[in-house]
C-alpha cells in the first residue's frame, strides 16, 4: 500500500464530493447531507489505511508523489507526508464528518442552500489535506490562499450576528499575510535556483540578512494564520460569527496551519533566522497565553470565549516550537492534534447549547444542568480537557511543552505556567455560569432547552470523548509517529537536548 497514491487521493477525493453535493436538487437537503457524509466517511476510511502504512522508523517524508505543473517555474504538484503532517491529515479525516453530522440542521436555520453549506465543508476539507500534504512550496502556498474561499463563504453566508464584518476581517487579515508570504516564496525561489521543490530547498545555503527576510515573510503569514498575539483580533469575530461546526474546524484545523508552517517551512528552510527570531517568538507566545486567558475570563458570549482559550492554547504552541528542544516540539505538534480534539468538542457542544436556547450569551442561560444534564455533563467534560485537566490529551501536550521548555528557559515556562491557572478560572466559571447553579426562569419557556442530546449528537461527541480520554492515558501511538518528525526537524536547525547535569541524574536513580 505504500505505492498507493494517498495523498493524491485524498485531496482530490472531497473536492469531487463537493461538485456531487452541490448539483444536487435544493429540495432534497437530506440526500445532500447524506452524500456529505459518506463521501467524507471515505477519506476517514482511507487516512486509516494510510496511517495504518506509515512506517514511524522508515524515511521521514513517505507517501512521496510528484507530476509536472509549470516546468519553466519549477513549480510541480509534490506531495509528501511526516509525521507531523500524518497526524493533522488524520485530525481533519475525524473532524469533518463529525462536524457534517453535527450541522445537520445549520443551513436550514440560515435559510440558505443546504447542498451548497455541504459541498463548501467538503471543499474546505480538500484545500485543508492539501495544505498538509504539500510538499512543494508554491502548491503549499496555493492551497493556503484557496483554503480562504470556502471558509469566507462559511462566514460570510451561513454564520450569525455580524457574519459579514467577520469574514471579510477573517479573510482580509489571512490575504495579508499571505501577501507577505507570496513575496517571500518569490525570494526563496530566486536565492534557490528557481525551484519550488521543499528538499531542494532545504539544502541551499541563503546569507544570514537574506535568511532574515525571507523567514520574516512566512512567519508573519503563519502569525497571523494561528494566530499569535498582536495578530489575534481576527478569530474571535470569526469564530464568534461562524456557525459551530465552521468554527470548529476553524480552531481546530486551519489555524494549525500557521503552526504547522513554522515547523514545515520557517524552522527547516531558515535554521539561522529561526533561532535569532527566537526570543522574540517566545515573548509573542507567553504573551498571548496570559492576555488571551485574561479576555476570556471577561467574555459574555460563549463562542467568543472559546475563541479566546484557543488563542491561550496556541502560545503554548509557539512556546513549544521555539524551545527547540525534542520534548517541547513534540509537545507542540501533540498539542496541535490534542488542541483541535478538545476544542473541536468545546465548539460543537457549545453550539449545542447556544441552537437550543437560541443566544451564545452567558447571561441567557444559568442551572441549564437541570433541564439538559447530558449536555451539561459533556460541555463540562470538554472545559476539563480544555484546561488540560490530568487523564485528558491536553494535559500530555501541555506537560512536555512545558518540561521541554523549562530545561532551556526557565522565566517562560514559569510564566506559561499561570496559563494553566487562568484556563481553570475561564473554563470552570463558564460552566458555573452556564449549567451549574440556580435555574433561570426564562430557560423552562423555550422549547429547545428541554431536548437533551439526541441519538445524532451522541454519535458526534462520544468519538472524540473517547480520543480524548485514550490519548491522555495511552498517547504513545501517535507520539511514536511525531518523535521522528520533530528531531528531523532539530537536526535541521542544528539543536540538540541539552545534557542533564550530574546532580539530576543522581537525583533521577534516587
Amino acid at each position: 500500500m505504500s505505492n498507493f497514491p494517498f495523498l493524491s487521493v485524498l485531496t482530490v477525493a472531497p473536492l469531487v464530493g463537493a461538485l456531487v453535493v452541490a448539483f444536487l436538487p435544493r429540495h432534497r437537503p437530506e440526500l445532500a447531507k447524506q452524500v456529505a457524509f459518506a463521501w467524507s466517511l471515505l477519506v476517514l476510511v482511507l487516512s486509516v489505511v494510510m496511517w495504518v502504512s506509515f512506517n514511524a522508523g522508515g524515511d521521514r517524508f513517505q507517501f512521496r508523489e510528484s507530476y509536472s505543473w509549470i516546468p519553466n517555474w519549477g513549480v510541480s504538484f509534490t506531495f509528501a507526508a511526516d509525521g507531523i503532517a500524518l497526524v493533522m491529515l488524520m485530525l481533519i479525516a475525524v473532524l469533518v464528518p463529525l462536524v457534517i453530522l453535527a450541522s445537520w440542521h445549520d443551513a436550514e436555520s440560515s435559510k440558505r442552500s443546504v447542498p451548497v453549506y455541504f459541498a463548501l465543508l467538503l471543499v474546505l476539507e480538500c484545500t485543508m489535506i492539501g495544505v498538509f500534504a504539500a510538499a512543494d512550496v508554491f502548491l503549499f502556498y496555493v492551497f493556503f490562499e484557496v483554503m480562504l474561499v470556502p471558509m469566507y463563504f462559511l462566514i460570510g453566508s451561513y454564520g450569525g450576528h455580524q457574519r459579514q464584518y467577520a469574514a471579510v476581517k477573517f479573510f482580509l487579515y489571512s490575504l495579508v499575510g499571505g501577501l507577505f508570504m507570496l513575496a517571500a516564496v518569490i525570494g526563496l525561489w530566486v536565492v534557490g535556483g528557481k525551484t519550488f521543490d521543499w528538499q531542494a530547498l532545504s539544502q541551499v545555503d541563503i546569507s544570514t540578512g537574506t535568511e532574515r527576510w525571507l523567514f520574516l515573510g512566512f512567519f508573519l503569514a503563519f502569525a497571523i494564520k494561528a494566530p499569535f498575539f498582536p495578530f489575534h483580533t481576527w478569530l474571535p469575530d470569526a469564530g464568534g460569527a461562524a456557525p459551530a461546526g465552521a468554527a470548529a474546524l476553524l480552531v481546530g484545523v486551519l489555524d494549525k496551519v500557521g503552526t504547522f508552517g513554522i515547523l514545515r517551512y520557517c524552522l527547516p528552510l531558515f535554521p539561522e533566522a529561526s533561532k535569532w527570531f527566537a526570543p522574540w517568538a517566545l515573548a509573542l507566545g507567553v504573551i498571548g497565553i496570559v492576555y488571551a486567558a485574561l479576555l476570556a475570563v471577561g467574555q459574555n458570549d460563549l463562542k467568543r470565549l472559546v475563541s479566546y482559550t484557543s488563542i491561550a492554547h496556541f502560545g503554548f504552541i509557539g512556546v513549544g516550537i521555539f524551545a527547540f528542544t525534542t520534548q517541547a516540539g513534540t509537545g507542540a505538534v501533540l498539542y496541535m492534534l490534542n488542541h483541535g480534539l478538545a476544542t473541536g468538542l468545546l465548539f460543537l457542544v457549545v453550539g449545542m447549547l447556544i441552537s437550543r436556547r437560541g443566544s451564545a450569551l452567558i447571561s441567557d442561560f444559568g442551572g441549564a444542568g437541570k433541564l439538559v444534564p447530558v449536555l451539561a455533563g459533556v460541555l463540562f467534560f470538554a472545559g476539563l480537557a480544555s484546561l488540560a485537566l490530568p487523564g485528558t490529551a491536553p494535559f500530555i501536550s501541555e506537560f512536555l511543552v512545558l518540561i521541554g521548555t523549562f530545561t532551556v528557559n526557565k522565566p517562560v515556562a514559569v510564566i506559561a505556567t499561570l496559563g494553566i491557572i487562568l484556563a481553570a478560572a475561564y473554563v470552570l466559571w463558564m460552566v458555573q455560569r452556564t449549567t451549574q447553579g440556580t435555574l433561570n426562569p426564562a430557560l423552562t419557556e423555550v422549547d429547545g432547552m428541554r431536548r437533551d442530546l439526541n441519538l445524532r449528537e451522541k454519535v458526534v461527541v462520544a468519538p472524540l470523548i473517547a480520543l480524548i480520554v485514550l490519548l491522555g492515558f495511552f498517547p504513545k501511538p501517535v507520539t511514536d509517529v511525531i518523535n521522528p518528525a520533530v528531531q528531523a526537524t532539530m537536526d535541521d536547525i542544528g539543536r540538540t537536548d541539552p545534557a542533564p547535569s550530574v546532580g539530576t541524574v543522581q537525583e533521577a536513580a534516587k
